[in-house]
């Protein structure tokens, strides 16, 4: 990130959202109680605001995707 960064940052705003879509798809699986739409990215919200560097690319890039 902070290589392609410096040059290409508009580049991996679409990566980093799909890494996003990755983590918020797995969560469905994962976790049966939020399978819903609007459970999933409250509780996204509120893991991104309890710990906004868990995920490196959440300095970035830390709204909860709208696909999955």
């Amino acid at each position: 990130m902070t290589y392609y960064g410096a040059f290409y940052k508009s580049a991996l705003y679409c990566l980093l959202t799909r890494i996003n879509v990755y983590l918020l798809r797995w969560v469905h699986n994962k976790y049966r109680r939020l399978r819903g739409r609007t459970k999933a990215q409250k509780a996204w919200i509120g893991v991104t605001q309890r710990h906004p560097r868990f995920f490196a690319h959440w300095t970035w890039v830390n709204m909860p995707p709208t696909a999955g």
